[in-house]
């Protein structure tokens, strides 16, 4: 695949300071908002569908007396591992040289790291393999996510950032839906399932890796330990960024706690019949809620110039579905939260990102602060079951886990507010 034509990498490439100073002035192309949607849609599938059905499934099959317990493990030890490798390959994207570009180096190598991670992970035949395996594949994520979230901020002007965060997280639903899809259709065993999400992964990635171009940066200098922690620390003492880090860390717990155990839910809780095919229609409720909520709220976003707004009422909407669950529990309760939760989450996400990127500390800096941010989305998916898991052993059980979502969600709206930068 050709280079995007209407790209004006060169012309931005010599413009560093006013990107700098006032962000990208170039808007992007839709073929350029395209192909990274679709690198967003390869990666949604590839750490979701394992979180959500190849990793319960696979441990059911390796110890099924355990299998809340050793979820959790298995996602508490990848969820600290991203905890350090996120702002780390952040931090040393900044630093990047590269004839490839710093971003897109990172992006590639993160991927294959990744994609490997997965088969490697689809392997394994004990819980102590799985659970190394997988941390491992966090190392992957960590440093594709460090070079594909910094873009946006290097590439992207901020009246299409509400447009292109919906490209993001549009994807995301979808992304599960066809995952799923794909493992029940063609009765695919995790093993096979993590291979083929791996090989959709690449896939997904070559047309954006070929299109795109980076823009050129000054290269910070050598980055020391002790930097790196300073450096986290001012940013987090940044209070703007520290509500912004608050509010998405809460609002991507709540979703995260709210799905990462429906599978289980739907077998032991709901006592339903078909619980694969009763998750496949939750989630594409969730799926069709979310794109249209994703899609509306960005390009609205964009047109208004308001940020917090929307992402407050979205956080508002996945709080009504987790209370709502808590307070009556059943299939037609559990797909209406279903549709809440994907709406409001992708509401939510669609506009948050926008809105991040408007109050990041140092332009120079952003590999590494969008590294901290995305800690906020990554990390919750990964200790979610950890929580989750003592949560249902508790005597409250599910009840008691939605009543958690809605409270952490509506948290989440509230810090927003807090920010004052942003409209």
């Amino acid at each position: 695949m050709l280079p995007d034509s209407d790209s004006p990498a060169p012309a931005l490439a010599g413009s560093v300071g006013q990107a700098i100073a006032h962000g990208p002035a170039e808007s992007v192309t839709r073929r350029w908002t395209t192909l990274y949607g679709l690198v967003w849609f390869g990666f949604w599938m590839a750490n979701l569908v394992p979180l959500q059905l190849l990793l319960p499934q696979q441990l059911e099959t390796i110890d099924p007396s355990s299998k809340v317990y050793d979820f959790a493990v298995v996602n508490g030890v990848s969820g600290l591992v991203a905890l350090i490798a996120l702002p780390l390959c952040g931090a040393l994207c900044d630093r990047s040289r590269s004839s490839f570009g710093r971003r897109r180096l990172w992006l590639a190598a993160g991927a294959m790291a990744f994609a490997v991670g997965l088969i490697v992970t689809g392997a394994q035949t004990t819980v102590t393999g799985v659970v190394v395996a997988w941390a491992a594949s966090m190392i992957g994520l960590s440093a594709a996510t460090a070079g594909l979230t910094a873009v946006i901020a290097d590439r992207v002007p901020e009246n299409q950032r509400g447009m292109i965060s919906s490209a993001i997280y549009g994807p995301q639903a979808l992304g599960v839906v066809v995952g799923i899809a794909l493992v029940s259709a063609f009765g695919l065993s995790p093993m096979s399932g993590f291979a083929v999400i791996a090989a959709l992964l690449i896939v997904c990635i070559v047309p954006f890796l070929t299109a795109h171009r980076d823009i050129a940066f000054n290269v910070a200098t050598p980055l020391s330990i002790r930097e790196l922690i300073a450096s986290i620390g001012s940013s987090l003492r940044n209070r703007e960024f520290a509500w912004a880090f608050g509010g998405r860390l809460l609002v991507n717990l709540a979703n995260s706690l709210g799905t990462c155990y429906t599978l289980y839910f739907l077998t032991d809780g709901l006592k339903v019949s078909n619980p694969d095919g009763s998750l496949l229609a939750c989630t594409v409720l969730y799926l069709l809620a979310g794109l249209v909520a994703t899609t509306a709220a960005g390009v609205l976003s964009d047109r208004l110039g308001r940020r917090r707004i929307f992402v407050a009422l979205a956080a508002l909407l996945q709080a009504a579905s987790g209370f709502l669950l808590a307070s009556a529990p059943s299939l037609t309760v559990m797909m209406v939260a279903s549709a809440l939760m994907g709406g409001g989450f992708g509401a939510y996400m669609a506009v948050d990102q926008a809105l991040i990127t408007q109050v990041l500390p140092d332009a120079e800096s952003r590999a590494k602060d969008l590294g901290i941010m995305n800690i906020g989305s990554i990390v919750p998916p990964a200790l979610a079951p950890l929580i989750a898991g003592v949560v249902i052993s508790s005597d409250r059980g599910y009840p008691l886990l939605f009543a958690l979502v809605g409270a952490a969600a509506a948290v989440g709206a509230l810090l927003v507010y807090r920010i004052r930068s942003v409209r």
